[in-house]
């Protein structure tokens, strides 16, 4: 199924499928500089919602460092029924890393975590961070200027989720559900540690959850992890990661060349064993994926893996971390601060490679005095990384325990 010469896919599971100066921001409106940008353009209400007989709107949002945000809004399902409620609930879905909106679409639409969300009942909005396809905008920046991706995955955290939230919460006047896969979960627990949406937040899913990596077993990923050295900032001379550019692509090949490392199954090699994908999935997922990060994300990512310790990005300088937090080290995104009457509901997999069983026991283990009413934990023994957004079994296994739970919070 996967060949060697499409080694750019490495890329994109890698680790989540998962420059070092001040970062400046751009003032604007903070999740509310935003519009419905209908009649949609082409791009993922076309492609791949609309044509299956549901409504979608594009829109978007600009975040306060000056990122404009692709977002697409499902407000209805396509069957009868599924308009018994005056108000719909709001979903947002966010994806992980190197990946896109696009990634929750590829099943046939009764498969599909949005239309399922749709169909249901509720109002769904799909995310896109920054950098992918459909966000490589910015009120200043250019994405060929390497400052346009100074950024890591705290930036998602302070700017891109609350201008989304903030956006969502303006349109709909009702607190949000979250749905978050890998870096999705990561972002949102680092947010929640931090006091940041909660206000606006109904209840979050967490889908192969990802805030520690210690125990992360594939060998292409670690020895990956250990090649973004903590003291560089770009790559090859590259502030953005492109998956699908040459010199990513040279240093992929590169780490295939380690002994012991097969690259023929890069899914199975990066994710874990996946038990449920059919190849017509995969091959479309391919046809879209992977996108763009920044190469600061990685190394932050990177430094993830490397620590255990789930802080901001480490600019090792003593004086580059003072300039940046105050302090010589960077701080700690405490995930015991989440409140604990928050409903979470966390579903993982036993043989995911990325999100560690181990890890999330961790993780777990850090939410140990979160209100027991407040916790659903689901683990799924034959489930990896990627089965939890290309499964085809995933709407018997997950996807309709999601909609029970959100339902669950709707009657609260």
């Amino acid at each position: 199924m996967f060949l060697q010469g499409s080694v750019n896919f490495a890329a994109l599971t890698l680790f989540l499928l998962l420059p070092t100066v001040p970062h400046q921001a751009h003032a604007s409106r903070r999740g509310s500089l935003g519009r419905n940008i209908n009649p949609p353009v082409y791009g993922i209400c076309t492609s791949s919602v609309i044509v299956h007989g549901y409504k979608c709107q594009e829109h978007e949002v600009t975040t306060d460092d000056g990122y404009i945000l692709s977002l697409q809004r499902i407000p209805e399902g396509r069957g009868k029924g599924n308009d018994s409620r005056s108000r719909k609930q709001p979903v947002i879905i966010q994806h992980g890393v190197l990946v896109d909106g696009m990634t929750w679409l590829l099943n046939p639409p009764e498969q599909d975590l949005p239309l399922i969300l749709a169909d249901n009942g509720f109002d769904v909005w799909i995310a896109n961070t920054r950098g992918t396809r459909f966000s490589r905008r910015h009120i200043s920046l250019d994405p060929s200027s390497p400052a346009f991706w100074n950024w890591s995955w705290d930036e998602l955290v302070s700017y891109d989720l609350p201008a989304i939230f903030n956006y969502v919460f303006s349109q709909t006047g009702l607190k949000i559900n979250y749905v978050g896969h890998s870096l999705g979960t990561l972002i949102a627990l680092a947010s929640f540690s931090e006091g940041k949406l909660v206000n606006q937040l109904k209840s979050a899913v967490l889908l192969s959850p990802i805030a520690y990596l210690s125990h992360m077993n594939t060998a292409l990923g670690v020895i990956a992890a250990k090649s973004f050295v903590g003291e560089v900032t770009t790559l090859f001379g590259l502030a953005e990661f492109n998956p699908k550019g040459l010199p990513v692509d040279v240093f992929l090949k590169s780490l295939c060349a380690y002994p012991g490392i097969d690259c023929y199954d890069l899914l199975t090699a990066l994710t874990g064993k996946n038990c449920c994908l059919n190849s017509s999935t995969v091959d479309l997922f391919l046809m879209n994926e992977p996108q763009s990060t920044s190469t600061k994300n990685m190394v932050h990512l990177a430094q993830t893996v490397r620590h255990g310790v789930l802080t901001k990005f480490n600019y090792v300088r003593p004086d580059y971390n003072i300039m940046h937090y105050g302090e010589i080290f960077p701080p700690i995104y405490n995930l015991s601060n989440i409140p604990h009457d928050l409903p979470l509901f966390i579903s993982y997999g036993g043989r995911d490679a990325l999100s560690d069983v181990r890890d999330v026991e961790n993780l777990l283990d850090n939410l140990k005095f979160h209100n027991e009413d407040k916790r659903s934990v689901q683990f799924i023994k034959e489930y990896a990384h990627a089965d939890y957004i290309m499964g085809f079994n995933a709407k018997d296994l997950v996807y309709n325990a999601i909609v029970s739970f959100f339902n669950h919070q709707v009657n609260i």
